[in-house]
């Protein structure tokens, strides 16, 4: 069964551009044209991924990002973000309130369909291998959920991904760079790349609550995560 990605943009030739190429690569897309009518799509029938670009009329892009991670039935969905190139603010916004990837305007027909593809793999490919405690924390790779104190914590594809390669490295430093590449897919090409990982970094400490301070910056070379307290 095909993977359902909403595309929420506002602009027609762009969003027809977007729907042939992933409807080409063999994706069931959808549209929207406002951030409201995405809400609604995504509430009658939740897809796979949302395509969402930044600037849209009324509702903006970020407001529908908060608000999909602030419904428990799409607090988990994958959400790639269409930016402008001089949106940066707006983008270190966007991962803040956790979207999963971004894309910058303009870009390669080939390169989205890279990212979507990316983002859908990592969050459907169930994990192999053991369990990993750490502390009151239970990384379970196989089902790809975690466990804080045996409650369930939500977290984001992105974000359960950063927290296994850290676990997985056992106390050793990861540079930004290795970790742009590993749960990314893509190397570090600026500031905001490299802040990309700082703000899932954040996002998870404040989730994991008091676990969250075995997440260690390293300063000048990276994170790893303490087994012991």
């Amino acid at each position: 069964m095909p993977s359902r990605v909403l595309i929420v943009e506002d602009e027609p030739d762009i969003s027809d551009l977007l729907a042939f190429h992933l409807g080409r690569e063999g994706y069931d897309v959808s549209r929207s044209r406002t951030g409201v009518e995405a809400l609604q799509q995504v509430r009658a029938r939740i897809p796979d991924l949302v395509l969402l670009d930044l600037m849209l009329p009324g509702m903006d892009g970020l407001d529908v990002c908060r608000r999909l991670r602030q419904d428990p039935s799409t607090a988990t969905l994958p959400i790639v973000m269409l930016t402008a190139k001089g949106e940066g603010v707006d983008r270190v916004l966007g991962l803040e309130l956790g979207a999963d990837d971004y894309i910058v305007k303009p870009f390669s027909p080939k390169e989205v369909v890279a990212r979507v593809r990316a983002v859908l793999r990592r969050s459907k490919t169930p994990g192999h291998g053991a369990a990993i405690a750490i502390g009151t924390l239970l990384i379970d790779v196989a089902r790809h959920t975690v466990h804080l104190n045996g409650l369930p914590i939500l977290l984001t594809p992105k974000e359960f991904d950063l927290l296994r390669a850290l676990a997985e490295a056992r106390g050793r430093v990861l540079s930004r760079e290795h970790l742009l590449d590993r749960v990314w897919g893509y190397p570090a090409a600026g500031e905001i790349e490299s802040r990309t990982v700082d703000v899932h970094v954040r996002r998870l400490r404040v989730k994991l609550g008091e676990e969250g301070r075995r997440i260690v910056t390293v300063k000048g070379l990276g994170y790893r995560l303490d087994a012991e307290s």
